[in-house]
């Protein structure tokens, strides 16, 4: 039998190091006081091979030594098997879809009688595939994606003060609600959450499903001060987490990252890695708000009733997350996410203007030409004095679609206006704004018109010479015929 290494003492368990300390005060007095090893055999009833054996053990290998280090290498494995048909019903067992025991257990009998093994019974088999590594099972049945989840080891990030990090995530929400043709549909709620204080500083509710750019539009609303005084929330973070989105998107979100200075992080794609608080708080949603609306319709059950528009489920979700969620005591950080937010008396870092984060807004596909009455756009009229420079001109259009009631207009990549629809914003053009910038216009025009008029006649005047005069002709006058005289006779 081949003799194992003696480790070191910290490598043994609580009960190893306790019966080793224990057999040493039993050698002690053989060690340290010249006691024979025959008395204390007889002293403490122990066999005189055994106490001669534990002092060997002690001179060379100290007092971890004197520990049992011999653990079978096959525990909890058939020792009647061979090691080929323990590996075989492994394999089985690994297989894509799963097999049941039974199956595995036939097909291995039938290899058995074959290989000339002896015939394992239902139950050992049974055993021997209960004795898998999880992960191992986890891997081969579910897939990489299934076993990071279960059991990579993860870096879980901890901000140490508000506005250090953000996290934002989506998800389905289980209410049925009525859409803008009345029909019921689920919607989807995404959610920028302060990782530091688990004060929700973001959210935007849409039938569309989630994207890249639904995220950007939440992180607008997130960063600006908020016009509710119940949300102080507001701010650059140092760090934002989100979601993998696409190029052009991405692309944007880098460029507005980059000039607020913010550091912007992706997820790998199809792992949403580290955004474990906000699913938390997708299930505090669940479990403290949706259950008490009308329409709630969990997973496997049949579809509830919608009552509510998205505009009055959303006002209802606002009153809950602003006067309940955010006073209440988080579990995790044991303060109210709200007042841990504000503590210290910290003072967000703000953008320069709004129009920094203009590149967050949706952007339409086609350009659009100003008209003598504004721009048309999704069948509205946007007007302000500023397009009365730029009538059948294309201009790039921006918009928040929870917020039609203005766009932002761009010419040539720079921002020209906000246009407001009379119909939709409490703001309005009134007639006399557009007379005054109509007769404003006009005089600018003019203004530009007279200097070029003048160049014109200038330059007329310093290149052409005068035109020549035209030469006088002086006509001859006619010869006159003399007058024949009278005829008197018929001679003549």
């Amino acid at each position: 039998m081949t003799k194992l290494p003696v480790p070191p003492l910290t490598a043994l368990s609580e009960e190893q190091r306790a019966q080793a300390q224990g057999r040493f005060a039993i050698i002690r007095p053989a060690l340290e006081d010249g006691v024979t090893q025959a008395f204390i055999a007889r002293t403490h009833e122990i066999p005189p091979s055994t106490i001669q054996r534990w002092v060997k053990l002690y001179r060379e290998g100290g007092l971890a030594g004197l520990a049992d280090q011999a653990v079978r290498r096959d525990k909890g494995k058939s020792r009647r098997l061979p090691v080929e048909a323990i590996t075989l019903i492994e394999g089985l067992a690994l297989q894509t879809p799963p097999r049941s025991i039974a199956s595995i257990h036939r097909q291995i009998c039938i290899i058995a009688k074959e290989r000339g093994w002896p015939e394992p019974g239902y139950d050992k088999v049974r055993q021997v595939i209960k004795n898998l590594d999880p992960a191992l099972t986890t891997l081969a049945h579910q897939g990489a994606a299934a076993y990071r989840e279960e059991f990579d080891l993860l870096y879980r990030r901890e901000a140490t003060h508000a506005n250090a990090m953000w996290q934002a995530d989506h998800t389905p929400l289980d209410v049925m609600l009525l859409d803008e043709e009345g029909k019921p549909a689920k919607p989807y709620l995404t959610a920028i959450e302060d990782d530091y204080s688990r004060l929700i500083v973001g959210y935007r509710l849409s039938f569309q499903a989630a994207t890249a750019m639904t995220t950007a539009l939440t992180l607008r609303q997130a960063i600006w001060s908020k016009d509710d005084p119940r949300w102080s929330a507001c701010g650059i973070p140092t760090v934002f987490y989100t979601d993998h989105g696409s190029d052009f998107t991405s692309k944007h979100l880098e460029q507005v990252a980059g000039d607020i200075g913010m550091e912007l992080v992706f997820s790998k794609i199809g792992v949403p890695r580290g955004r474990g608080k906000v699913e938390r708080f997708f299930r505090s949603v669940d479990q403290l708000f949706l259950q008490d609306v009308p329409g709630y319709s969990p997973k496997g059950y049949p579809e509830a009733k919608a009552v509510f528009t998205l505009p009055a489920f959303e006002q209802r979700f606002r009153k809950w997350l602003l006067e309940d969620f955010h006073h209440r005591v988080h579990s995790e950080t044991g303060f109210i996410p709200k007042d841990r937010w504000e503590a210290g008396g910290y003072v967000p870092r703000m953008p320069t203007s709004l129009e920094q984060l203009d590149l967050l807004l949706l952007t339409v596909a086609k350009t659009r030409r100003v008209q003598q009455d504004g721009i048309h756009f999704q069948n509205h009229r946007y007007m302000d004095i500023t397009l009365a420079a730029f009538v059948k001109e294309e201009v790039l259009i921006r918009y928040d679609p929870a917020d039609m009631g203005e766009i932002h207009v761009f010419y040539q990549d720079r921002f020209l206006c906000r246009a407001i629809c009379a119909e939709l914003s409490d703001r309005k053009v009134t007639l006399k704004e557009i007379e005054q910038v109509r007769t404003a216009r006009r005089k600018q025009i003019r203004a530009e018109l007279n200097p070029r008029e003048a160049m014109v006649n200038r330059y007329v005047e310093m290149h052409h010479a005068p035109p020549p005069v035209p030469k006088t002709v002086v006509t001859e006058p006619a010869p006159v015929e003399a007058r024949t005289k009278l005829k008197r006779y018929i001679n003549d």
